[in-house]
């Protein structure tokens, strides 16, 4: 696992897919401050803005055992709430209510897309990248989902390990 960003920009290359073994393994703390943690944290933004359809990218996905991730579901048609593009490290969920169950895929598992059970509203605390301003993030539907995927990156976990039975797998669509 790399503990670093260099250089520090990203490509769809980069992207760490299963099986590779970095995606299962719970991150570390890191300094919000730290050059190298703001130099992930935008390279991860540009790998997320260059990627079709991709509304977050965590640090494990880029082989880095940090707990930093990026988001931004600005202008998704599911969002009800919207933060704007958020770049968080050492994030914690301090809230959750309400379940649905929602069709979510990943760059890590770009093969398959799942059924996956989730919190309608959460709240996190988090702290910025580059600020260090502890962040409050209230959020519900799509926005909520998102935050909880890449929370769960940083904690070892796919949306797969979250899928309740065989039957809420599915092969990605393909659209020319």
């Amino acid at each position: 696992m790399r503990t670093s960003v260099d250089p520090p920009s990203l490509t769809g290359e980069d992207v760490r897919c299963l099986p590779d073994p970095v995606l299962g393994q719970r991150c570390a703390e890191v300094d919000p401050l730290a050059a190298d943690v703001v130099a992930l944290g935008a390279a991860m933004l540009a790998l997320m803005s260059a990627s079709p359809a991709c509304v977050g990218v965590a640090a494990p996905q880029v082989g880095v055992g940090w707990r930093v991730f990026v988001i931004d579901v600005t202008g998704h048609r599911k969002a009800r709430t919207q933060h704007g593009a958020l770049v968080l490290a050492n994030p914690r969920v301090v809230e959750r209510t309400g379940e649905d169950v929602a069709r979510e895929g990943c760059l890590s598992v770009p093969d398959l897309t799942g059924d996956v059970p989730r919190a309608r509203g959460i709240v996190v605390a988090a702290v910025e990248v580059g600020t260090g301003r502890r962040r409050v993030v209230e959020a519900d539907a799509f926005e909520a989902r998102a935050l909880q995927h890449e929370i769960d990156h940083l904690d070892g976990l796919l949306f797969l390990d979250r899928v309740r039975t065989p039957a809420g797998l599915h092969q990605r669509k393909r659209y020319a």
